[in-house]
Order: C-alpha cells, then sequence, then structure tokens
C-alpha cells in the first residue's frame, strides 16, 4: 500500500468519524425537542397549570433561573462531569423549557404554532446544511452575531420597563437573523471541535451534547422569534 492510499483511508475514517459525530449531536438535538414538545404539550393539556405558572411569580422566575443555570453548567463543567450526568442534564433542561414555552399554547392559535415549527424547522434545516458544507470559515460572522446577540439582550432588558413596541419588533426581527445565522456558524464550529482519537469515548458523547445543546438553543430561539413575528395570535 502506498502512501497515497494510506492518506485516503485516513480521510475516508475521518469523513465516516464526523458524520457519526454529527448524527449523534443531532439525535441528541431531535431528543430535546421531543422532550420539551412533550413536556409542553402536557402543560396544554389541562391550560390552568399554564395559568398557575404565570401566576405564581416566584416559580416562573425561579423556573427562569434554572434553565439559564443550567446552560452554565453544562457549557461550564461538562467535560469536568459523568456522561451520564451530562445527558440528565440536557434532558432536565429540554424538559424545563417545555414548561416554561407552555405559555405560547395560551397567546397563539394550534395552527400557528405548528406551522411556525415547521417553517422553522425549515430554515434551520438549510442553515445548518450551509454549515456543514461552506468552505467559507464563518467565524467573523460568529462572532459578530454574538456581539448582536448580546445586543438585542441588552435592548430587551430595557424595553421590560419601556414597553415600547417598536423596540420589541426590532429586536424580533434581529433576533430572527441572528439565529439563523448562529445556525449555520455552530454546526460548522461543532463539526471542527471532531477528533478522530474521541471515537466511541464519554468525551465524544459530552461534546456531542454540548453540540446538541448549542443547536436546541438555535433552533428554540429562532422558533420564537419567528413565532413573535409571523403567530397567529388567540382572540
Amino acid at each position: 500500500m502506498d502512501i497515497d492510499q494510506i492518506v485516503s483511508g485516513v480521510g475516508a475514517d475521518s469523513n465516516a468519524g464526523v458524520r457519526h459525530f454529527m448524527h449523534m449531536v443531532y439525535g441528541w438535538m431531535g431528543l430535546g425537542l421531543a422532550v420539551t414538545g412533550a413536556a409542553a404539550g402536557y402543560m396544554a393539556s389541562d391550560p390552568r397549570m399554564i395559568v398557575n405558572l404565570m401566576h405564581n411569580s416566584l416559580l416562573f422566575y425561579g423556573l427562569m433561573a434554572a434553565e439559564l443555570g443550567l446552560v452554565f453548567f453544562l457549557s461550564g463543567w461538562v467535560q469536568s462531569m459523568e456522561a451520564s450526568t451530562a445527558k440528565f442534564a440536557f434532558v432536565f433542561y429540554a424538559a424545563l423549557t417545555g414548561v416554561s414555552t407552555s405559555v405560547i399554547f395560551l397567546i397563539y392559535t394550534s395552527q400557528s404554532i405548528a406551522t411556525t415549527f415547521f417553517l422553522t424547522a425549515g430554515i434551520f434545516g438549510a442553515m445548518s446544511l450551509y454549515g456543514w458544507v461552506t468552505k467559507t470559515d464563518l467565524t467573523t460572522m460568529g462572532n459578530f452575531l454574538m456581539m448582536a446577540l448580546l445586543g438585542i439582550i441588552l435592548a430587551s432588558v430595557v424595553n421590560f420597563w419601556l414597553h415600547s413596541p417598536l423596540i420589541g419588533w426590532i429586536t424580533t426581527y434581529v433576533g430572527i437573523v441572528i439565529f439563523t445565522g448562529l445556525t449555520a456558524y455552530d454546526t460548522q464550529k461543532i463539526k471542527a471541535i471532531y477528533q478522530p482519537l474521541d471515537d466511541g469515548s464519554e468525551r465524544e458523547t459530552k461534546e456531542a451534547i454540548l453540540g446538541a445543546l448549542a443547536l436546541y438553543l438555535d433552533f428554540i430561539n429562532l422558533f420564537l422569534e419567528l413565532l413573535r413575528a409571523t403567530g397567529r395570535r388567540r382572540d
């Protein structure tokens, strides 16, 4: 076997490894979305549970704090925890998100929610595919989008007191652009972190969960922003 055959074989193994790793990422992301949908559907089965949640400020904001804490916990310490702990934390976070976002069933029609979900899936799929196949380095775009994301978060916090419809609409449409772009950027970044030496290891599993969390957040936030922009409200 000559050197060209060896290099070709290594490249083929690497490509197969990347595909396997990304399948793990999308698999965990899909599970997260399924858990979120199941939790939200359970809450929506009895709207009184959603109303009680909204009227209990301590519980509602405690839920928000728990979600934020889990994101930081997973993002910052995933490599130092057991893979089983990372799996549980991710699924638990997805369930909490389903509970907190179930309020959309009181605001928007079920048909509008379903339509927006499929619209989100189409946009997400197209942009993730772009991030997978493009040879263009999206790092600069990703850094810019992260700064823009920080900007709309600050604007949203300010608007919590101002209650300006204009600021609300601007942050919504800018948010759509941001999370659309971040989907491509995160896909490329996740693909790049694959290491052949991690195949079959706990480290690979934890990296896949971390990647799934990033894409999950892109999907959920894109869905919510699109729902705010295009969703049909209940009468």
